[in-house]
């Protein structure tokens, strides 16, 4: 599924997997991140930390009239505080999709999968 936009010019098409790694890259950014986490841990391996390559196993994308919706899956480091680090992705990646790609997110919701050690592997 992709996300249209229709320009004077025509009509773009942005695939979720560029959303994707558009959304992972800013959560990733985010001080207290330690790694993207899959929205299926059960299929895709519990204790996995996603790389740049699988971000869209970690992002669910929803299209909405004039924008989308974005459900990210974090992994947060132990000792930051966890809403503040949640508030900084839902900034980051509104942001992000706004000036990189000139879509509005109306909801980002984000769902911490775990907290690791930093340093733990």
């Amino acid at each position: 599924m992709a996300v249209k936009i229709k320009t004077k010019y025509g009509v773009i098409d942005i695939d979720n997997a560029v959303i994707a790694t558009v959304v992972g890259g800013a959560a990733t950014e985010i001080f207290g991140v330690v790694g993207m986490a899959s929205k299926n841990q059960i299929r895709d391996n519990l204790n996995e930390i996603l790389n740049r390559e699988n971000f869209s196993r970690g992002v669910v994308v929803r299209q909405e009239d004039n924008g989308v919706t974005i459900e990210v899956n974090i992994v947060v480091g132990y000792g930051t505080k966890i809403s503040e680090v949640c508030r900084n992705v839902q900034d980051k990646v509104k942001y992000n999709l706004e000036s990189m790609l000139g879509l509005t997110a109306h909801a980002v919701t984000v769902i911490v999968q775990g907290v690791r050690v930093i340093g733990e592997d």
